[in-house]
């Protein structure tokens, strides 16, 4: 499948998705016309809160719900003209353990590798149960698997294909960090040998360590887009903090712009906006209470504050 040629692994052009009126309700619009290229080579973060249409994008493209309108295209194949080679190039690990539980992992690769119609000689499952650390549990019935290790198998069945794209829906929702840990070391060395990831996940922490670049989409709408380290520098917000010589009692100096607080530690914090406020101003106030000073740090917004700013700008307007 060398038929992609351009940097996007994924192009989606005015994608809606509406369900029909319902048990009284009206219709619902889950997309509302979203635009979305996601580079390949890439891992992309798509998040967004409960309800925001993340799943209906998720299975648009793999072929699991069909669109209102828009154009989607995985690895240059347009999903109307050629839905057999876009779906051949995408595989999906879904939130749900939806697994049969008469299969050992074994028989699961197997089946899953017929059914997307890999030549026998080129079938992988032995080199995936190793990947998804499973070669001792292959020929075990998958109703005997811990929730951890079904995680694994689902994880297998979504790459017997060897698709260039992975979509992990939620993939360490519920998980133990030891699975988490070997999780991400497998998909790291997924993206190394040039597969492009999509990761979705309500632990930001994780987006924001794995993620190259970042889609938020909220009511159906994407409302931001950007590489990881800019969507984290579009907040101005910065914390000073300051460790003092000796405990401080009363009152922090006022400043005008800047929220003084005493957190339980005894260090001394100042939130300000780096557009309005230098460090200098904060320190000259400082020494001016008499207040000496025995360390200073920085803290800088995570993802989690530009999430929730971003998606409450977006519910506000």
């Amino acid at each position: 499948m060398s038929h992609q040629s351009s940097a996007a692994a994924i192009e989606i052009t005015g994608l809606r998705k509406t369900y029909g009126a319902a048990n009284g309700q009206p219709p619902k619009d889950a997309l509302k016309g979203v635009d979305l290229t996601i580079p390949a080579g890439s891992i992309f973060g798509l998040l967004g809160p409960n309800g925001a249409g993340k799943s209906t994008l998720i299975n648009i493209l793999a072929g699991l719900v069909r669109k209102t309108a828009g154009q989607v295209r995985i690895w240059g194949f347009d999903q109307d003209v050629n839905p057999r080679q876009s779906r051949a190039a995408i595989g999906v690990m879904p939130q749900e353990l939806n697994l049969d539980p008469f299969f050992t992992p074994r028989g699961a690769l197997d089946m899953q590798s017929g059914l997307y119609g890999v030549p026998r000689s080129e079938w992988r499952t032995d080199e995936i149960l190793a990947l998804i650390g499973l070669s001792d549990k292959a020929d075990a019935y998958a109703r005997s698997l811990s929730g951890g290790m079904r995680r694994r198998l689902l994880l297998g069945k979504a790459l017997v294909h060897t698709p260039h794209v992975l979509v992990l829906d939620e993939p360490t929702a519920g998980v133990d960090i030891e699975l988490r840990q070997m999780l991400w070391r497998n998909v790291r060395k997924l993206n190394e040998d040039g597969m492009t990831i999509i990761l979705t996940t309500h632990y930001l922490e994780e987006a924001e360590e794995m993620c190259d670049e970042i889609a938020i989409i909220n009511h159906g709408e994407k409302i931001a887009q950007d590489k990881t380290a800019n969507l984290l520098g579009r907040l101005d917000a910065k914390t000073l903090v300051i460790t003092p010589e000796a405990p401080v009692s009363g009152p922090l100096p006022e400043i005008p712009g800047v929220q003084g607080q005493i957190r339980p530690d005894g260090t001394l914090c100042f939130a300000y906006r780096r557009g309005q406020i230098s460090v200098e101003t904060i320190l000259e106030a400082v020494r001016h209470a008499e207040i000496h000073i025995r360390e200073l740090a920085t803290e800088e917004p995570d993802l989690e504050d530009v999430f929730v700013a971003l998606t409450r700008s977006a519910d506000a307007a």
